[in-house]
């Protein structure tokens, strides 16, 4: 079977034209691009909730604002910023427009990941768009791949691919058993161009639901070695992807960061419901007494219990971020305890950040459930975003306490 390249393909109508370099932009500059953009995504979040997905002109205002490539290699015109970037600017936008702050981070990161993979996998998307969106899933059980000559022939159906329609790419995790039944030896991600997949619309959800994060489906199909990555690789060691990106970015323990790529996203649902409801009960009166709002003890205890969590989570989160790129400008590997405390940290933060939205909707009261409002979107991708098993108490929690206490158990993949 013939594999096409990069070059056979049309890139999305949605692309820009002209490619842009936006290597040299500073950390506080894109921050400031993704504030300007919070009126414009403010104004759009009830409509990419109805559209399920990232809208066309959003996408292309996140093309033009370098957005989309914030952790993207300097090499090929991205910013190459520290990781923290994905939290703050996920933030900002999430305070208005969770789904779209989930889109942000997901496909932005991509990039980050795209260049942990064969350089010649790499020149082949970038040189085609370096704009180029890809997706992802990361559900290794859904997909499994046999080793064939050449390449991987892969099988599997995929869900929660957060912004597929955009992309024109899609990392794709499986499985590699030495046979049907047997233990599995390798988990890989596969690069897939989108015209060799099926999109199957199932994302009808209550939390997040402009993302569009939809089923894929794919079957016996060959992809060769180059577009194919180990997880192993994202490990913090160097990885095939060494050779050409150099930055301390590129020396990063992805996976064991990968909560960051989305937890700004936890972190800007609660500083908007603050800001929101705090904003509101300085001026409204209790339905039952006419007496201020803001004059209850009981209001006042709250409204500080949301504050210190969500002012914890946010020093929590910068504190992983700073302290992996410390390491990796110091050239040494992160520890597997580091690992363990950035999965920690990255649970517990996200914990604080729901507890915030929660309680401050208990002060909203029925005034948080009109549609026309934005406190009922806060809380509901609030919880939407929580779900996801990066902040799963359960899994996150126990690798960490499994450590602490050495006790026996298979090694995390991190």
């Amino acid at each position: 079977m013939r594999t096409k390249r990069a070059a056979d393909w049309t890139p999305s109508a949605t692309l820009p034209n002209t490619p842009v370099s936006f290597t040299g932009v500073t950390y506080s500059e894109m921050l400031d691009r993704a504030r300007a953009l919070v009126p414009t995504i403010a104004a759009r979040a009830e409509a990419c909730e109805t559209l399920r997905r990232l809208p066309d002109d959003t996408e292309r205002d996140l093309h033009r604002t370098g957005l989309f490539r914030m952790v993207q290699p300097a090499r090929v015109g991205g910013a190459d910023l520290d990781i923290g970037i994905l939290v703050d600017t996920c933030a900002e936008v999430a305070r208005v427009c969770p789904s779209t702050a989930w889109n942000l981070g997901n496909l932005s990161s991509h990039h980050w990941m795209l260049g942990y993979f064969h350089p010649e996998a790499q020149d082949e998307l970038w040189n085609g768009s370096p704009d180029v969106l890809i997706a992802t899933s990361l559900i290794f059980p859904a997909g499994r791949g046999r080793k064939v000559e050449g390449g991987y022939e892969v099988s599997g159906r995929w869900p929660l691919s957060s912004g597929v329609d955009n992309s024109d790419w899609n990392m794709l995790a499986f499985m590699v058993r030495e046979s049907e039944d047997g233990p599995p030896v390798d988990q890989r991600f596969a690069l897939i161009h989108r015209s060799q997949y099926e999109i199957v619309d199932t994302w009808h959800a209550m939390g997040l639901s402009g993302t569009g994060s939809k089923d894929v489906a794919v079957k016996n199909l060959f992809v060769p070695d180059q577009r194919t990555l180990s997880a192993r690789s994202l490990n913090g060691k160097p990885h095939p992807g060494s050779a050409v990106n150099t930055s301390p970015l590129f020396r990063l323990p992805m996976l064991a960061l990968g909560p960051y790529v989305l937890s700004g996203v936890l972190l800007g649902c609660a500083q908007g419901a603050y800001e929101t409801v705090v904003g509101a009960a300085r001026k409204r009166n209790a339905t039952t007494t006419g007496q201020p709002v803001g004059a209850s003890q009981s209001v006042q205890i709250k409204v500080a219990e949301a504050s210190v969590r969500i002012d914890t989570a946010e020093m929590m989160m910068r504190r992983a971020c700073e302290h992996a790129m410390t390491v990796a400008r110091s050239g040494a590997e992160p520890t597997h305890e580091d690992k363990l405390r950035y999965r920690r940290d990255a649970f517990f933060s996200a914990r604080l950040c729901l507890e915030s939205v929660d309680i401050l909707m208990g002060i909203a009261g029925s005034s948080g459930l009109y549609l026309g409002g934005s406190m009922q979107r806060l809380f509901r991708d609030a919880h939407a975003a929580n779900a996801h098993v990066m902040f799963s108490t359960d899994v996150q929690g126990s690798l960490f306490g499994q450590h602490a206490l050495g006790m026996a158990g298979p090694p995390p993949l991190l």
